[in-house]
């Protein structure tokens, strides 16, 4: 495609999960806007940090999961509900899986993210995941089946003691209310790796006083339509079995981008490899973000391929910040100024242990309770998209503590 025809196209976001959604809303604000495209093919946008209320009930579906189409009204965001097959850097066209063909002048990448199964046989076929509201509805079926049948020796198992494994594990203990006992597997040494002391102790307490079975240091071998084959700890190269009714996998998250054109290498997690000013290497009108980037921590040589502790961390904190990020750096980019460096500024950690409970650290507040789970519903309130969805959901909320 031309210079010229290529400038005249839209800016084009694909994804609309949070870091997306948030930045396809940012270049579309104030004078000399351009027109801003917002490819994604679900109706809902979903706030994944809040999934969790969502399966216990203490926040309802529309609270977590508004339309994209009540969020972008009025904004300036055109929104085509398709999923892209593939982009093409060279020419500056993207494809539908319908076969509709696009111009765009820049493009995110925002697709988010999928779990990783690290190649362990079963782990399609018979695990549970949670990331969406389908997951969520099948997890809610599940404890209600658990609860009515209240049967000896009944066992659930999660996978990945990392946030989305500690937090789901609270949740699923509370709701569970003893119905099944729940295991928490984690191959690393200990729970919330790279976590804060404080938070991880916290939530070591929290697991405890719920009875959920804490294992590191554990490798899952694979997993079965009604049991978990496992490495344990205490016999490496040994093999056990556990019974279950079921086995949710947290264990890992890697980027799900489309088809590039020419290909352009991803990083062994499947994510797209990005520079500190969150251009894809290889295509200068291409960003990534979120889930879908390899994102390096600011300082870090571009060429280089950084161990894990070396990245910018895969969190919906990151990815909001991102999102704002380039949208600046798009703005700089059609001014033909210099583009700046992203550099994540950790604003702290919250976690959700449990049906009113919670943990967090950072801006000088250490908290964990009933008070931190406010505090936590608070903070993420201010980090819902769109205004009027926000007084929406503040006026609910205010509605049940009045």
């Amino acid at each position: 495609m031309p210079p010229a025809q290529a400038e005249q196209a839209p800016v084009v976001v694909v994804g609309g999960g949070f870091g997306g959604l948030s930045a396809a809303l940012d270049l579309a604000r104030g004078g000399g806007a351009p027109p801003v495209l917002l490819i994604e093919p679900q109706e809902r946008f979903l706030f994944l940090p809040l999934l969790y209320e969502g399966l216990s009930g203490e926040l309802r579906r529309w609270e977590i999961a508004p339309r994209y189409g009540s969020l972008l009204a009025g904004s300036g965001v055109a929104w085509l509900q398709q999923r892209v097959q593939q982009i093409n850097s060279t020419d500056h066209t993207l494809r539908t899986e319908s076969g509709q063909q696009l111009a765009y002048s820049q493009l995110v990448v925002a697709t988010g993210g999928r779990s990783l199964t690290y190649g362990v046989p079963g782990v399609g076929e018979f695990s549970l995941g949670f990331r969406s509201l389908a997951d969520v509805d099948r997890l809610q079926g599940l404890i209600e089946r658990l609860r009515l049948r209240n049967r000896p020796l009944q066992r659930l198992v999660v996978v990945g003691a990392g946030a989305s494994g500690v937090e789901l594990a609270c949740k699923l203990a509370d709701l569970l209310e003893g119905s099944a006992v729940i295991e928490l597997i984690e191959q690393g040494p200990d729970l919330l790796p790279g976590s804060k002391a404080f938070n991880r102790d916290q939530a070591r307490s929290a697991l405890l006083r719920r009875d959920v079975r804490l294992r590191c240091s554990t490798r899952v071998l694979a997993v079965e339509a009604a049991s978990i084959q496992l490495e344990p700890a205490a016999s490496p190269g040994g093999r056990e079995s556990l019974s279950c009714e079921a086995v949710i996998w947290t264990g890992g998250v890697g980027g799900s981008v489309p088809e590039l054109a020419p290909a352009l290498p991803l990083d062994p997690r499947g994510r797209l490899r990005v520079d500190a000013q969150l251009q894809v290497i290889g295509a200068e009108d291409l960003f990534a973000i979120g889930d879908a980037a390899r994102s390096p921590l600011a300082g870090e040589a571009a060429g280089m391929d950084p161990d894990e502790g070396s990245l910018n961390p895969a969190t919906a904190q990151v990815a909001y910040q991102q999102a704002s990020h380039v949208a600046a750096n798009l703005r700089r980019l059609r001014r033909g100024e210099p583009l700046e460096p992203f550099v994540w500024n950790d604003l702290g950690e919250m976690l959700g242990l449990g049906i009113g409970q919670a943990s967090l650290t950072g801006m000088g507040v250490t908290l964990a309770g009933p008070t931190a789970f406010q505090l936590r519903r608070l903070a993420y309130l201010a980090r819902l998209p769109g205004l009027p969805h926000q007084l929406k959901v503040a006026g609910g909320w205010l509605a049940e503590w009045f």
